[in-house]
């Protein structure tokens, strides 16, 4: 004896197909702001945005942003990474170019490459080889030395 054999086999039924979305997954505009993610973020290459950035633990932009950056986290700006505007994070890691000031609480690191045209302020500052800086920098913890 056979399992369920007395049973009759499924016909599949399928929704006729057509070449308008169905309404039921057509997605509608969000009301919800955006909440970023816990892991790392890429603005990519060829991605424009002009306002303010703000993020909590990593970014990468090899793309253009004009406006304000501030995070508590770290942001890595790739070699086509263009920035204008106001850089406030935990870590900056520049590849690309910056025209606006940089203000980090952790550490700054200007990688072979890059172009600078702002003041930047930090507790430690690396600076690679062949790295075009104009600008003025203030590093260290703002502790007075010793005489």
């Amino acid at each position: 004896m056979q399992p369920f054999s007395r049973f009759a086999p499924r016909e599949r039924t399928e929704p006729p197909q057509t070449n308008q979305p169905d309404p039921s997954v057509v997605p509608e505009p969000s009301n919800r702001t955006f909440r970023p993610t816990p892991s790392g973020a890429l603005l990519s290459r060829g991605v424009s945005i002009k306002g303010s950035v703000k993020f909590q633990n990593e970014l990468l932009i090899d793309g253009e942003v004009e406006g304000t950056i501030d995070s508590t986290g770290t942001l890595t700006i790739g070699e086509h990474g263009r920035i204008r505007g106001e850089i406030r994070a935990k870590s900056v890691k520049v590849r690309g170019t910056v025209e606006g000031n940089i203000f980090v609480t952790e550490r700054c690191e200007l990688q072979a490459g890059c172009t600078l045209h702002s003041d930047i302020e930090a507790p430690r500052l690396m600076v690679g080889e062949n790295v075009t800086f104009r600008g003025n920098a203030k590093v260290g913890t703002g502790k007075s030395l010793p005489a």
